[in-house]
């Protein structure tokens, strides 16, 4: 039997209860009582619509952190990715982010409509939405080997704000 998805990730964050803000907040995440007795600085948090235990886990080291250096100066991870259920909730997610400052940068990779966004500390995160398979065609297909600049207006134009997204392919029919 092999992996069929991600369960959860665990992130190092220098202010867990600011990092706990974020992820509720601005992706809608909540807190899950698991944290052991008696450990200080923790955190574990279930995305919305997650049949996950947790999605989440945050683990305070401190304020005299330093930045990640993953990608510039060390290897480490680029970012996480969550997938939502419609373009009208990856609207919503832009909205949150551009307001709190967080968004920076989107991308249309023909069969997902990607934004980017950093957490306090500065990790960045990928909030995605996936075209339903049974509206997959070779334009979309073809267009994963580049990077294009995302339009939400026109993609919602075309699929619908409540089209499911990724359903047959990560969603559950």
């Amino acid at each position: 039997m092999g992996i069929h998805r991600l369960n959860h990730a665990v992130l190092f964050v220098s202010d867990v209860k600011r990092s706990v803000e974020f992820y509720t907040q601005m992706l809608g995440f909540r807190v899950i009582n698991m944290t052991p007795e008696g450990f200080r600085g923790a955190a574990f948090l279930q995305a919305p619509d997650s049949t996950n235990d947790h999605d989440l886990g945050l683990f305070e080291i401190g304020s005299a952190a330093g930045p990640s250096g993953a990608g510039r100066t060390t290897v480490g991870l680029y970012h996480l990715a969550w997938e939502v259920d419609t373009l009208d909730s990856l609207e919503e997610t832009a909205r949150k982010l551009t307001e709190a400052g967080a968004l920076v940068g989107t991308s249309d990779h023909g069969t997902t409509k990607s934004l980017y966004g950093k957490d306090p500390d500065g990790l960045e995160f990928e909030v995605v939405w996936l075209i339903p398979a049974d509206l997959l065609d070779e334009q979309s297909l073809a267009a994963r080997k580049r990077i294009g600049r995302l339009d939400l207006a026109k993609e919602k134009e075309r699929y619908g704000g409540q089209t499911r997204g990724g359903v047959g392919i990560s969603v559950p029919v």
